[in-house]
C-alpha cells in the first residue's frame, strides 16, 4: 500500500483561521479560544484526550477514530510543540502533553533552534532545522511504511502545501469567525486546482472538508 502524507483533524474557523495571535504558555492557541474550534472532537467517544467514559458517536467520532489509523510518524512546527521563540533557554520544556503524549510514533519538530531528541513514553521527538522535503524523507523512513501526518500548525501545513507534499487532508471548519489569527486559507476552493474537495456537514455544526489529489 502506498505511503501517504496526511493532514487529519485540523480545525479552522469559517474565516480560515487555525490559531490566534500572541501564543503563550497560558494560551497555546493564542488569543483564539480552542474550544470554539475543537469542541466537536472533544465531545466524541474516541477523542484521544478523553479521560472519562461517554461521548458522542456518529460521523464526528468516526473521523476522530481515523486520526491515528496507519500513522507511523508526525511532523509538526515548533509552536505546536511549545510557545517559545528563539534559542531554547534550557531543555526543561517537554511539550504540552505531559509524560504520555498522544502520538505514539516518532515526531519531527521543525525549528531553527535544534535540541537533543526527547523520549516520553512511546513517543520520541526529534528537532530538525531543515526543509519540508528533507523532514518528510526522515519521517517516511521512521514511519516504516505507514503514513506520515502533518500535524500543524497553520504555518507548517502551508509550507507542506506550498511544497506540494500533502496527499490528502481533512479540515474541520467550525461555525465561528475569529477575525484575526493565522489563516490556512481565504477559501478552501483555492486548493481545488490540485485537490478534489468534498464538504460533509455534521450535526455538531462543523463542516468536514476532505481533500485528495486530482
Amino acid at each position: 500500500m502506498t505511503q501517504r502524507v496526511r493532514v487529519h483533524c485540523f480545525n479552522v474557523s469559517q474565516d480560515g483561521i487555525g490559531a490566534g495571535e500572541e501564543q503563550s504558555l497560558q494560551h497555546p492557541f493564542g488569543l483564539a479560544d480552542p474550544r470554539e474550534l475543537w469542541a466537536w472532537a472533544g465531545a466524541t467517544a474516541s477523542w484521544v484526550n478523553r479521560t472519562e467514559p461517554g461521548g458522542t458517536w456518529g460521523l464526528d467520532d468516526y473521523i476522530t477514530r481515523d486520526m491515528t489509523r496507519k500513522i507511523g510518524a508526525e511532523i509538526m512546527g515548533r509552536n505546536k510543540f511549545g510557545p517559545f521563540r528563539g534559542p531554547w533557554p534550557n531543555y526543561e520544556w517537554q511539550g504540552w502533553w505531559g509524560g504520555e503524549p498522544p502520538f505514539h510514533t516518532p515526531v519531527f519538530v521543525l525549528t531553527h533552534h535544534v535540541r537533543p531528541s526527547l523520549t516520553l513514553s512511546d513517543t520520541t521527538f526529534h528537532f530538525l532545522d531543515t526543509t519540508p522535503h528533507e523532514a518528510l524523507k526522515q519521517a517516511k523512513a521512521a514511519a516504516d511504511g505507514r503514513d506520515v501526518r502533518i500535524g500543524g500548525g497553520v504555518t507548517t501545513i502551508r509550507e507542506f502545501l506550498d511544497a506540494d507534499l500533502i496527499d490528502e487532508m481533512h479540515v474541520a471548519v467550525a461555525p465561528v469567525e475569529l477575525g484575526d489569527g493565522l489563516r490556512l486559507w481565504e477559501s478552501p476552493d483555492e486548493l481545488t486546482d490540485r485537490y478534489h474537495l468534498e464538504r460533509v456537514p455534521s450535526p455538531s455544526g462543523v463542516v468536514h472538508h476532505f481533500f485528495w489529489r486530482r
